[in-house]
C-alpha cells in the first residue's frame, strides 16, 4: 500500500525545488521565447524544462505510476497511479512579468484524488493534502472559512479562453455575484485559486473551459480542507468534466446561482 503522507512530502520537496528553477528564470525571460498553443494559449521552454524536471523526480518517487501532463513531455498513460501535472499553472502571467503562478502536481488512484501539492513560487507557499491527512500550508493545518453566504463571501474566478458558446451564461453568473459578494478576483492560475479557497483567503473558486491538471492537485487540497468540489450541475465530475465549483459552506448557495444562469 502507498504511504501516502511521505509520498506528498516528497512531492512538496521537489515543487519547492523546481520551483527555484523558475524563479531563477524568470529573471532573464524574454517574451521571445513564448511558443503559441492557441491565440491566448501560451507556453515557453520554462514549461516544458519544469517538467521534465518534475517527471523525472516523480519517477524516482513512484516508478510504477502513469503521468497527464500539460505539456507533453512523456507518454500520456492513465494507470491505478496516475501523477497529473502542471508545471507551471499561470504562464502567461509569467510571460508578462506578473507575479502569480504555481507548481501543480496531484496523484490519482483508480480515478480518484488522493495527493496534492501546489506550490506558489514567488510567496514560497506549498499548499499539500494527502487522502485522510488534512490540509496544510508550509506544514501548518489549514482549513476553508465558514461564511456560508454570498454577501459574506469573496470569489475567485477565470475567463474562458475558447469555447465562448456559453460566455452569456457565465457573464449572467458574474452579474449576480458583483451585485451581492464582497467582491470577485481573477489571479491567473486556477492552482492558486483553489489553494486559495483550501486556506480561507477566498470563500470559493469557479470556473469551466478547465483541464484536468489545471485543478488535479487543488482537488484534494479543498477536500482535505473541508471543502467541497463539484462540477456546475453539483455533480462529481470536476476532475475531467472541465467545469468547477470549490467551496466552503458557501457552495449551496453559489451553485444554485450558476444552475440558474448556466442551464438557461
Amino acid at each position: 500500500m502507498i504511504d501516502l503522507k511521505n509520498t506528498t512530502l516528497a512531492v512538496s520537496k521537489l515543487a519547492r525545488i523546481t520551483g527555484a528553477f523558475i524563479r531563477e528564470e524568470a529573471r532573464t525571460f524574454s517574451s521571445s521565447d513564448v511558443e503559441l498553443k492557441g491565440k491566448s494559449d501560451l507556453v515557453s521552454y520554462v514549461d516544458k524544462e519544469t517538467e521534465k524536471k518534475l517527471v523525472e523526480g516523480l519517477q524516482h518517487i513512484l516508478p510504477e505510476a502513469g503521468f497527464i501532463t500539460e505539456e507533453n513531455t512523456i507518454d500520456q498513460t492513465e494507470k491505478e497511479l496516475t501523477w497529473i501535472i502542471d508545471p507551471l499553472d499561470g504562464t502567461t502571467n509569467f510571460v508578462h512579468g506578473l507575479p502569480t503562478y504555481a507548481i501543480s502536481v496531484g496523484l490519482m488512484q483508480n480515478g480518484e484524488m488522493v495527493a496534492g501539492v501546489i506550490y506558489e513560487i514567488n510567496h514560497d507557499e506549498c499548499f499539500y493534502a494527502w487522502k485522510g491527512g488534512g490540509a496544510y500550508l508550509n506544514e501548518q493545518p489549514i482549513a476553508v472559512t465558514k461564511a456560508a453566504k454570498i454577501d459574506d463571501s469573496l470569489f475567485a474566478t477565470g475567463f474562458p479562453i475558447y469555447n465562448f458558446e456559453k460566455l452569456d451564461q457565465y457573464l449572467a453568473i458574474l452579474n449576480e455575484l458583483m451585485k451581492n459578494a464582497h467582491g470577485l478576483r481573477r489571479v491567473g492560475s486556477a492552482a492558486t485559486d483553489m489553494a486559495y479557497v483550501a486556506c480561507g483567503r477566498y470563500e470559493a473558486f469557479f470556473e469551466y473551459n478547465l483541464n484536468p491538471w489545471d485543478v488535479a492537485a487543488g482537488i484534494i487540497i479543498v477536500q482535505e480542507a473541508g471543502g467541497v468540489v463539484t462540477d456546475f450541475s453539483g455533480g462529481p465530475d470536476a476532475l475531467f468534466g472541465r467545469e468547477m465549483v470549490a467551496a466552503g459552506p458557501v457552495h449551496a448557495e453559489l451553485l444554485s446561482v450558476i444552475r440558474k444562469h448556466w442551464e438557461a
